[in-house]
């Protein structure tokens, strides 16, 4: 573009494919998230659909783990990733491991990057020894049955919290 002397060139607004709903959802154009509630986090209907198909006997304490992990903050979105709901923030932080039958297993993490955490590590306060650290940057979470995950619920709250607050 040429520009004329003394005519100013009006700036341009930087758009986006899709609605918003659809950029919340993942940016996938079509795909429509669920509209936030009041103070509530913005689930994802794929995470709806893949759980309604889900074939696994810990699927209650899983779905008690999603409402808990989506409870924590108003900033957390869900959608599946690695074949698994999982759940995110700025970058993903904790996605389930849906291989056992016997136990609910949430792993945390750094998202898919590798991030200078995995050198230099991660504090994250642990009072109730919920997390067994797999690397510097990436823990396992594991529950079992439904009592065992609200006996473990403030807890696991703590944690999440502070592992967002870590990111």
């Amino acid at each position: 573009m040429t520009r004329t002397p003394g005519k100013q060139s009006k700036p341009r607004a930087r758009t986006q494919k899709g609605s918003s709903a659809e950029r919340e959802a993942g940016g996938a154009p079509g795909v429509k998230a669920a509209p936030l509630e009041p103070g509530g986090a913005q689930v994802h209907p794929d995470v709806i659909a893949f759980l309604r198909a889900l074939d696994h006997p810990r699927k209650r304490e899983i779905e008690a783990v999603r409402q808990i992990i989506l409870g924590v903050s108003p900033e957390i979105r869900e959608e599946i990733k690695w074949n698994a709901p999982s759940f995110r923030t700025t970058d993903h932080f904790a996605t389930f491991n849906l291989r056992t039958k016997d136990h609910v297993r949430l792993i945390l993490h750094r998202g898919a990057k590798v991030k200078d955490t995995a050198a230099k590590g991660l504090e994250i306060a642990d009072p109730a020894g919920l997390l067994e650290w797999l690397a510097k940057d990436r823990c396992l979470v594991t529950l079992g049955d439904a009592k065992d995950v609200e006996a473990k619920r403030a807890a696991l709250e703590a944690v999440l919290r502070a592992w967002i607050a870590s990111m």
